[in-house]
C-alpha cells in the first residue's frame, strides 16, 4: 500500500503551488475590498462582485448567476444599493464566464 502512495504523481505543478495560489488569491481579495471600501456603496458593490465573480469556475457559473439575480432582486426591493448593484455585477460576471471561459 505504501508503494502505491509513492507512485502516485503530485497534482501540484511545483511544490507549494497551492500555497502560492492561496497567497495570491488572499492578496487580491484584500486589495479589492480595500479599494471598494473607499467608494460609494453602489459602485463598490458592483466592482467587487464583478471582479470576484470573474474568478468563478465555469462549472459553478449558473449557481452564481442565480445568486446574483436573488441579490439584485432583494437589494432593489430592500433599498440596499450595495447588495443590488453587487447582484448585477455578479450577474454580468457569471454571463461573461459562461460565455467566454471554457471549462
Amino acid at each position: 500500500m505504501a508503494e502505491k502512495a509513492k507512485e502516485k504523481p503530485s497534482k501540484e505543478p511545483f511544490p507549494g503551488a497551492y500555497f502560492v495560489g492561496l497567497a495570491i488569491t488572499l492578496g487580491l481579495l484584500i486589495v479589492v475590498v480595500a479599494v471598494g471600501a473607499g467608494m460609494p456603496p453602489a459602485l463598490s458593490g458592483f466592482l467587487v462582485a464583478l471582479l470576484l465573480g470573474l474568478t468563478v469556475n465555469p462549472k459553478y457559473a449558473l449557481g452564481f448567476l442565480s445568486a446574483g439575480v436573488l441579490a439584485a432582486l432583494l437589494g432593489f426591493a430592500g433599498n440596499e444599493p450595495q447588495v443590488a448593484w453587487g447582484g448585477l455585477g455578479l450577474i454580468l460576471a457569471s454571463l461573461v464566464v459562461r460565455r467566454f471561459v471554457k471549462s
